[in-house]
């Protein structure tokens, strides 16, 4: 039986390398799927013709520095050509613009991203996860972050749990963090946040160096 197993990233750096370690341990990329905030416009039809994803603007393009810093250059190698090769611009009412892949995108295209049931919330509650989880995913992607999916057998789950785990946020402290400021449910009337909003939003989870 296959089961969804998803995560939320603070940062598509992170997401990123966690989608080129699932196409490394072999996970087909027609069963992965990422969803990432473009609020502040990192992803533009220019880089994408470039082929060049600089999420942090630092001049090097991302994918190689998850080489760099542990998915390996084989890795790197396949995500190039894999799922991430396939990043496009959607809209996501209560979200605002997103740069995704996969088949999760397409659900949600699909499922009609106005509607009630529609949109992100839909589209994973569709794929088999909890709506209370669902509910905190599309409000993480409002607040700058990134979903990765994964439909993986029953039998992969703790080895697909145990790669996304590495650099995931711990939806359960996420969720009880949001709910503090009076957060309730993802609502798809809300405004998208904006640039500096996210960058604050970012800052509040930044993990202090090393």
């Amino acid at each position: 039986m296959a089961i969804t197993v998803s995560r939320l990233f603070d940062d598509y750096t992170a997401a990123s390398e966690a989608v080129h370690a699932l196409e490394a341990a072999g996970i087909p990329h027609s069963d992965i799927s990422i969803v990432a905030s473009n609020a502040d416009s990192w992803y533009s039809g220019d880089r994408a013709k470039a082929g060049r994803v600089d999420r942090d603007g630092d001049g090097v393009d991302d994918r190689a520095e998850g080489a760099a810093t542990g998915a390996g250059i084989g890795a790197a190698v396949g995500g190039a050509a894999g799922l991430l090769a396939g990043l496009g611009l959607m809209a996501i009412p209560g979200i605002g613009p997103v740069v995704a892949a996969g088949w999760l995108a397409s659900t949600v295209a699909g499922a009609g991203v106005g509607g009630a049931t529609g949109g992100i919330v839909g589209a994973l509650t569709q794929a088999g996860v909890g709506d209370d989880d669902a509910q905190v995913y599309a409000e993480g992607l409002r607040r700058g972050g990134t979903v990765v999916s994964a439909r993986v057998p029953d039998g992969d789950r703790a080895r697909v749990d145990a790669i996304l785990d590495r650099s995931a946020v711990n939806l359960r402290d996420r969720s009880a963090l949001y709910r503090k400021t009076g957060w309730n449910r993802f609502d798809t009337n809300s405004a998208p946040y904006t640039a500096e909003q996210v960058k604050s939003e970012r800052n509040l989870y930044r993990r202090p160096a090393a």
